[in-house]
Protein backbone atom coordinates (compact mmCIF):
# COMPACT_ATOMS: atom_id res chain seq x y z
CA UNK A 1 0.00 0.00 0.00
CA UNK A 2 1.09 3.44 -0.97
CA UNK A 3 1.83 5.76 2.05
CA UNK A 4 0.61 9.32 1.63
CA UNK A 5 4.24 11.04 2.41
CA UNK A 6 5.31 10.39 -1.09
CA UNK A 7 2.39 11.23 -3.47
CA UNK A 8 1.72 14.37 -1.10
CA UNK A 9 5.47 15.53 -1.15
CA UNK A 10 5.27 14.47 -5.18
CA UNK A 11 2.27 16.66 -6.24
CA UNK A 12 2.96 19.70 -4.29
CA UNK A 13 7.01 19.42 -6.03
CA UNK A 14 5.18 19.12 -9.40
CA UNK A 15 2.97 21.91 -8.67
CA UNK A 16 5.39 24.43 -7.39
CA UNK A 17 7.57 23.49 -10.66
CA UNK A 18 4.46 24.21 -12.69
CA UNK A 19 3.70 27.21 -10.67
CA UNK A 20 7.63 27.89 -11.29
CA UNK A 21 7.97 27.39 -15.14
CA UNK A 22 4.77 28.41 -16.38
CA UNK A 23 5.19 31.12 -18.52
CA UNK A 24 8.28 30.75 -19.21
CA UNK A 25 8.50 27.08 -20.98
CA UNK A 26 6.40 25.69 -23.95
CA UNK A 27 4.73 22.37 -22.71
CA UNK A 28 7.30 20.14 -23.71
CA UNK A 29 10.21 22.18 -21.70
CA UNK A 30 6.83 22.34 -18.90
CA UNK A 31 6.66 18.54 -19.18
CA UNK A 32 10.01 18.43 -19.28
CA UNK A 33 10.89 20.46 -15.95
CA UNK A 34 7.83 18.92 -13.52
CA UNK A 35 9.56 15.62 -14.23
CA UNK A 36 13.13 16.30 -13.73
CA UNK A 37 12.14 18.35 -10.52
CA UNK A 38 10.05 15.66 -9.20
CA UNK A 39 13.41 13.09 -10.18
CA UNK A 40 15.64 15.09 -8.77
CA UNK A 41 13.38 15.67 -5.42
CA UNK A 42 12.81 11.83 -5.58
CA UNK A 43 16.67 11.01 -5.74
CA UNK A 44 17.55 13.22 -2.53
CA UNK A 45 15.00 12.00 -0.91
CA UNK A 46 15.60 8.63 -1.80
CA UNK A 47 19.85 9.45 -1.04
CA UNK A 48 18.43 10.71 2.63
CA UNK A 49 16.08 8.45 3.30
CA UNK A 50 18.26 5.56 2.95
CA UNK A 51 21.82 6.95 4.71
CA UNK A 52 18.96 7.89 7.61
CA UNK A 53 17.17 4.51 7.81
CA UNK A 54 20.81 2.64 7.28
CA UNK A 55 22.63 5.01 10.00
CA UNK A 56 19.27 5.08 12.82
CA UNK A 57 18.10 1.40 12.34
CA UNK A 58 21.53 -0.29 11.96
CA UNK A 59 20.79 -1.73 8.72
CA UNK A 60 23.13 -2.64 5.92
CA UNK A 61 23.11 0.02 3.25
CA UNK A 62 21.38 -1.96 0.32
CA UNK A 63 18.65 -3.19 2.99
CA UNK A 64 18.08 0.30 3.60
CA UNK A 65 18.02 1.59 0.08
CA UNK A 66 15.71 -1.27 -1.29
CA UNK A 67 13.16 -0.28 1.36
CA UNK A 68 13.91 3.62 0.86
CA UNK A 69 13.15 2.75 -3.06
CA UNK A 70 9.93 0.65 -2.27
CA UNK A 71 8.48 3.80 -0.23
CA UNK A 72 9.62 6.55 -2.12
CA UNK A 73 8.67 6.22 -5.50
CA UNK A 74 5.30 8.00 -5.56
CA UNK A 75 7.30 10.93 -5.29
CA UNK A 76 8.70 10.70 -8.33
CA UNK A 77 4.83 9.04 -10.25
CA UNK A 78 3.18 12.18 -8.30
CA UNK A 79 4.45 14.09 -11.63
CA UNK A 80 2.07 12.08 -13.77
CA UNK A 81 -0.82 13.54 -12.87
CA UNK A 82 -0.30 16.97 -13.74
CA UNK A 83 1.71 16.35 -16.90
CA UNK A 84 -1.32 14.52 -18.21
CA UNK A 85 -3.70 17.13 -17.54
CA UNK A 86 -1.24 20.11 -19.27
CA UNK A 87 -1.00 17.68 -22.22
CA UNK A 88 -5.07 17.18 -22.19
CA UNK A 89 -5.41 20.80 -22.04
CA UNK A 90 -3.57 21.45 -24.46
CA UNK A 91 -4.95 19.10 -26.80
CA UNK A 92 -8.57 19.91 -26.47
CA UNK A 93 -7.35 23.83 -27.43
CA UNK A 94 -6.06 25.27 -24.16
CA UNK A 95 -3.33 27.48 -23.77
CA UNK A 96 -0.24 26.51 -21.93
CA UNK A 97 -1.23 29.16 -19.47
CA UNK A 98 -4.88 28.15 -18.64
CA UNK A 99 -3.46 24.14 -18.64
CA UNK A 100 -0.83 25.43 -15.56
CA UNK A 101 -3.67 26.94 -14.25
CA UNK A 102 -5.82 23.41 -14.38
CA UNK A 103 -2.74 22.05 -13.66
CA UNK A 104 -2.07 23.36 -10.46
CA UNK A 105 -5.81 23.40 -9.54
CA UNK A 106 -6.30 19.69 -9.75
CA UNK A 107 -2.85 19.09 -7.96
CA UNK A 108 -4.68 21.42 -4.96
CA UNK A 109 -7.79 19.41 -5.45
CA UNK A 110 -5.53 16.11 -5.78
CA UNK A 111 -3.77 17.57 -2.13
CA UNK A 112 -7.23 17.73 -0.04
CA UNK A 113 -8.39 14.37 -1.18
CA UNK A 114 -5.05 12.59 -0.53
CA UNK A 115 -4.38 14.30 2.48
CA UNK A 116 -8.22 12.98 3.56
CA UNK A 117 -7.95 9.74 2.81
CA UNK A 118 -4.72 9.65 4.54
CA UNK A 119 -6.64 10.51 7.63
CA UNK A 120 -9.02 8.25 7.28
CA UNK A 121 -6.30 5.14 7.08
CA UNK A 122 -4.69 6.04 10.10
CA UNK A 123 -7.98 5.67 11.90
CA UNK A 124 -8.34 9.63 12.68
CA UNK A 125 -12.29 10.74 13.18
CA UNK A 126 -13.70 12.03 10.11
CA UNK A 127 -13.68 15.49 11.56
CA UNK A 128 -9.87 15.05 11.71
CA UNK A 129 -9.52 13.84 8.49
CA UNK A 130 -11.35 16.92 7.55
CA UNK A 131 -8.59 19.12 9.14
CA UNK A 132 -6.08 16.84 7.45
CA UNK A 133 -7.42 17.68 4.24
CA UNK A 134 -7.84 21.72 5.32
CA UNK A 135 -4.16 21.26 5.17
CA UNK A 136 -3.67 19.50 1.94
CA UNK A 137 -5.90 22.23 0.65
CA UNK A 138 -3.86 25.05 1.93
CA UNK A 139 -0.79 23.54 0.55
CA UNK A 140 -2.11 23.52 -2.89
CA UNK A 141 -3.47 27.48 -2.00
CA UNK A 142 0.02 28.05 -1.44
CA UNK A 143 1.21 26.60 -4.48
CA UNK A 144 -1.44 28.92 -6.24
CA UNK A 145 -0.12 32.38 -4.61
CA UNK A 146 3.20 31.45 -5.54
CA UNK A 147 2.28 30.87 -9.48
CA UNK A 148 0.01 33.59 -8.87
CA UNK A 149 2.86 35.86 -7.52
CA UNK A 150 5.51 34.87 -10.22
CA UNK A 151 3.21 35.85 -13.00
Amino acid sequence: MINGEGIITGTVVSAAAIAAAAGHFDETRLILAIFGTAFVYWLAHLHARTLGDAVKHRKHLMSALRESLAETWPISAAAIVPAVILIVVQLVGGTIDAAAWIAVSACTVLLTVYSFVAAQRAGLTTTRSVGSAAVGALLGVLVIALKASLH
